[in-house]
């Protein structure tokens, strides 16, 4: 419902409606709301929502902005950098690790003064992983240089945006500012919140966008940016930056009290419930400190004056308002959801402590306590618990333990878990009835493999029990992979659905060594291990099995923003095997486009309406980009051709202990995110090599096989006879999509028709 119409007139209010949304709602609707420029971005739990919702307004008509799916967060930095250069108005959202990927970029924006938006959806840093809420992510932001404004709830979420870019493209401040709010607390969970209906009001709150810059937009006038500095420069610089840092304390102010006019709320640098005469109070930010707030009622009740402190702002850090807030607290308690390991207390306990130092009548017992890490759930009873010890400090007169961490417990050596799965090795793995041997005259490998039922006795690598959805196809093209490797192996999962739903504190489903490391840098991080087992049994010092294979899997997207750490990988020809399953998105963050995502194609980041009809241009060919750096072995495969792929796995196990690094590529099923029904899993797979999509091939010291042809065979059917199987793509099969589909088709008879000549000319 709207605002009551009276209220609008008497307090010149805009008028909003009243609705329930989530924090990344609204602040994908105060961005569609502004119309940015641009946004560039990257899919990463619980941020990946905001380009969801964006796209999907675009599909709608709802605004103009474009969207560009960058191949990891470090490019999508690069791409609002670089927009933000020519005076566009910019916006992104990331958490975590991606926020950690793109911090080196970050400093580069704030010293050369551009402006932007980032929404920081706050989220625990691994390792170990950990997708849920907590502000390690948060506190690396502290030096990038960067504004940071905190919202505790979806109604400050979409204000604070609404701010933060009036802010930001101040001619006082100049700099690129941060909104971070809690990931799931605040990003996720629906709450009442007001919007202006009319977007005409936040653009005119904004205002024009500023061009009265050194911006690289007017080729007449030649600009250099970011050049090169010496000290004596560079001191000059960074104090120009500093006092810009420190004018956005007072912008900030203006801007809030231009806003509460406009919308009713009021956003002071400091959120201040009951402070007025508080003896204990807890300093705390975002979603956090709304939980405590009905602990302080009831305390106050009890004759106790409690009171709360949360920061609307934390760059520049309000050590003054703190100041003043503090002056008559006898003890305080700063909770955080990070630590600053081995200071004694994490960053902004320090900060408040600081900021006592410059009031030399302050008395205030501080106290520090590290809480609610990895998304953990702060309730009523804790805050109590943290009112108790500041009560407990304030009667005492000191605090008996100033730092502590909360919430955590001792491990029991009685309750010792037990593997629930025997770990297999050795023998175990070792049939005998694989023969691979090297052809001479030919170069090639010879593969003989018995009928796949005597394989059936090989035990799997995995177990069951582990948390894929109903007809994944990862497991079963894993599995069939696995039935050409003989002997043991050391296995590197990557972030993605396959690690996820194997590995969940304390189990795991893995029977032989697995190690996870970020999408990023998965290949690096295993050509290390190979290498150190490889030095470490030469020098005598472990023993290690010659037929010892080491494989990284990776999909999900793996192979768009770790293709640099393979291609490294691959051009250095360490012995291992890069192995992608190909399910044609980001499955693991909620089927966002990949780069392997096919034209037309429907994700949640490549929505379908009448402004857009699925991904816009065509999918990576993987195969053909790994073959291009010339290591010994290339394949794909897939679960409906299993004599096929397991040759293919005989094949790769050894190149890559007598050769260097392959690379094979398999395409599984994913029924929830391609909207199919499980039980056409395999017949899907068929229907993809049949129509050419998925053609199954090989690249064996640069030569190129084509292992199954579906012509000669008079097996090749129509693209559509695959499209119809999926409901990402029947939109595709629709007359006025015709287009699409044809230039879809025709892309792949022409990579169709390129793949022939290679394997009918060894030089090509």
């Amino acid at each position: 419902m709207a605002i009551m119409e009276q209220e609008l007139q008497n307090n010149k209010i805009a008028e909003q409606i009243t609705t329930f949304e989530s924090g990344n709602e609204m602040a994908a609707t105060a961005a569609a709301q502004i119309n940015y420029h641009i946004m560039g971005y990257f899919p990463i739990t619980p941020s990946t929502e905001v380009a969801q919702f964006l796209d999907q307004m675009k599909a709608r008509g709802e605004h103009d902005i474009k969207l560009i799916a960058a191949d990891g967060e470090h490019g999508s930095a690069g791409i609002c950098y670089g927009a933000a250069a020519t005076g566009a108005r910019v916006f992104n959202a990331t958490s975590a690790n991606g926020f950690m990927f793109m911090l080196e970029q970050l400093p580069v924006q704030a010293g050369t003064r551009f402006p932007m938006v980032m929404n920081l959806v706050t989220r625990a840093i691994s390792g170990p992983l950990d997708i849920r809420g907590d502000h390690s992510d948060l506190y690396f932001a502290l030096n990038t240089g960067w504004v940071i404004l905190t919202a505790r709830t979806p109604q400050a979420v979409y204000d604070m945006n609404i701010m933060a870019l009036k802010i930001a493209e101040h001619s006082k401040v100049r700099l690129p500012v941060i909104v971070a709010y809690d990931g799931f607390f605040t990003s996720h969970q629906k709450r009442k919140v007001n919007y202006f209906k009319d977007r005409k009001v936040v653009q005119d709150f904004v205002g024009e966008c500023p061009t009265d810059y050194n911006f690289a937009r007017d080729l007449k006038k030649p600009v250099t940016i970011g050049a090169h500095m010496n000290g004596e420069a560079l001191i000059n610089n960074h104090f120009q930056q500093s006092e810009a840092m420190y004018a956005a304390g007072v912008v900030y102010q203006e801007v809030a009290a231009e806003y509460a006019k406009l919308s009713g709320r009021n956003y002071q640098v400091l959120d201040l419930y009951k402070m007025e005469d508080a003896d204990v109070a807890l300093f705390l930010l975002n979603s956090a400190a709304e939980s405590a707030k009905d602990v302080v009622d009831k305390l106050r009740e009890k004759g106790i004056k409690a009171g709360i402190i949360s920061p609307n702002i934390i760059r520049p850090f309000p050590a003054k308002e703190i100041r003043e807030a503090l002056k008559n607290v006898k003890a305080l308690l700063v909770g955080e959801r990070a630590d600053s390991y081995g200071a004694n207390g994490p960053n902004l306990t320090h900060e408040v402590k600081s900021a006592l130092q410059e009031d030399k009548n302050n008395q205030t017992i501080v106290l520090s306590r590290v809480f609610g890490l990895g998304g953990k759930d702060f309730y009523a009873d804790d805050a109590e618990n943290f009112f108790n010890m500041a009560i407990d400090a304030m009667e005492k007169g000191f605090a008996a333990k100033p730092f502590d961490y909360y919430g955590h417990v001792p491990g029991d050596p009685e309750k010792v878990l037990k593997p629930v799965i025997q770990p297999q090795s050795g023998d175990a793995y070792k049939t005998g009835l694989i023969q691979v041997t090297m052809d001479e005259e030919t170069n090639k490998l010879k593969v003989k493999i018995p009928p796949l039922r005597a394989l059936t006795e090989k035990p799997k690598r995995l177990a069951s029990g582990h948390g894929a959805c109903p007809g994944c196809g990862i497991f079963p093209g894993l599995e069939l992979f696995f039935k050409g490797i003989e002997g043991d192996v050391v296995v590197l999962y990557q972030t993605g659905c396959a690690y996820v739903t194997t590995t969940s504190y304390p189990y795991s489903s893995h029977k032989q060594t697995m190690i996870h490391n970020l999408f990023q840098n998965g290949a690096a991080t295993l050509s290390g291990t190979v290498e150190a087992f490889l030095e470490l049994k030469r020098r005598g010092e472990i023993e290690v099995s010659e037929d010892a294979t080491f494989v990284m899997i990776t999909g999900d997207g793996g192979m768009d923003i770790g293709m640099g750490s393979a291609l490294g990988t691959a051009l250095r020809n360490h012995k291992l095997i890069m192995l992608e399953y190909d399910n044609e998105g980001y499955m693991n963050t909620g089927s966002q486009m990949s780069y392997s995502t096919p034209l037309g194609h429907m994700t949640s980041t490549t929505s379908v309406g009448k402004t857009q009809k699925g991904k816009a241009f065509h999918h990576k060919d993987t195969a053909q980009i790994m073959a291009a750096s010339n290591i010994p072995y290339v394949f794909t495969g897939t679960e409906a051709f299993p004599q096929d792929l397991v040759k293919k796995a005989a094949k790769a196990q050894w190149y890559a202990q007598n050769v260097g690094t392959v690379y094979g590529k398999i395409l599984i099923t994913c029924p929830l995110n391609w909207k199919s029904e499980d039980r056409f899993g395999g017949t899907i797979m068929e229907a993809a090599v049949n129509s050419c999509f998925f053609p199954l091939y090989e690249v064996e010291q640069g030569i190129t096989t084509i292992t199954y042809d579906p012509e000669a065979k008079k097996k090749r059917i129509p693209l559509t006879d695959w499209l119809k199987y999926m409901g990402k793509t029947k939109h595709l099969l629709k007359e006025e999509n015709k287009e699409i589909l044809d230039d879809f088709g025709s892309e792949i008879e022409k990579r169709w028709q390129r793949l022939k000549a290679k394997s009918e000319n060894p030089l090509l």
